[in-house]
């Protein structure tokens, strides 16, 4: 599924479009103008990614200071130990398009809980 994110004269350098998507994804722009999309919520605990810092091309999370590099998803700092997913980003027309990946997202284990039916 292809998604449109935002255009991209209105995601500066350094800075995080977060798509409000079910799971969220994020837009990382970094300040080598490089575009990334990662699933935004980390997957230690429910944090927002987006509201995270920026650094190179890893994204810290704002709660338990995991992070997370925004080529692979993988963890490059504890607490969290799973990666993120990965999407595919590219731009048409000043646009910028994020095309969803279709593996399974690594959820906190709140969240799946709740998506479970279980208590949050």
């Amino acid at each position: 599924m292809m998604i449109p994110a935002c255009r991209l004269e209105d995601l500066p350098r350094g800075e995080a479009h977060r798509l409000d998507i079910d799971p969220p994804v994020s837009v990382f722009h970094t300040d080598d103008g490089e575009l990334f999309a990662i699933d935004d919520t980390c997957t230690h605990q429910d944090a927002s990614l987006a509201d995270g810092w920026l650094e190179g091309c890893e994204v810290e999370c704002p709660l338990h200071a995991s992070k997370f590099d925004l080529r692979t998803g993988a963890v490059d700092a504890p607490p969290a130990k799973l990666p993120v997913r990965t999407h595919e980003v590219f731009v048409e027309a000043g646009m910028i398009y994020v095309r969803l990946s279709t593996d399974a997202p690594n959820l906190p284990p709140c969240i799946a809980a709740r998506l479970a039916g279980g208590p949050a």
